[in-house]
């Protein structure tokens, strides 16, 4: 893979809106993405970050929640428990804060960059973050959870992410 840095992609980028394809086949290409998507979901201070997120429609996610890092491929919710609701923010819609309600306690399986089925119980915040960071996965973003004042509330902020991808080139 090349050396170039990925750049999170924002609202109005049509990759956000795709449903990401499974991983067959984990290959050494993979293990570099997956870290480079830690790497940018460090620097933008995000705690979970799909592939999506950075132009690539693939079943590929990290998520710290300041426990470790977690690099999860193929994740699939088998079960969820319990409802919380906890304002989130998103790095690819930046300045919109929107409450979500979502299971407080999940549990999934994933591939690691090992190709290792691992099995995940999760709950609370790490719960919230699994959720948000699969939801990307379907093509889902926080904003589809808006009510329709919220969404009055933030037209302008999504207006102006639209044309600010439109004329940078998604150049962030």
């Amino acid at each position: 893979m090349k050396e170039t840095k990925l750049k999170i992609r924002v609202f109005g980028a049509a990759v956000l809106r795709k449903k990401a394809v499974a991983v067959n086949r984990i290959t050494s290409e993979h293990r570099e993405i997956l870290s480079q998507m830690a790497q940018a979901m460090y620097e933008g201070a995000g705690i979970g970050l799909a592939a999506p997120q950075v132009g690539l429609s693939e079943q590929l996610i990290v998520v710290d929640i300041g426990e470790g890092l977690y690099k999860l491929i193929n994740p699939k919710i088998i079960k969820k428990q319990g409802a919380q609701a906890i304002s989130e923010g998103c790095l690819s819609v930046p300045g919109v804060c929107i409450k979500v309600k979502r299971a407080k306690r999940v549990w999934l399986e994933a591939k690691d960059e090992n190709n290792q089925l691992l099995k995940i119980e999760a709950s609370d915040l790490f719960a919230c973050v699994l959720q948000h960071e699969i939801d990307h996965l379907k093509g889902k973003l926080i904003i589809d959870y808006a009510s329709f004042i919220e969404k009055l509330r933030i037209k302008k902020k999504l207006k102006a992410l639209k044309t600010s991808v439109k004329t940078c080139k998604l150049q962030l």
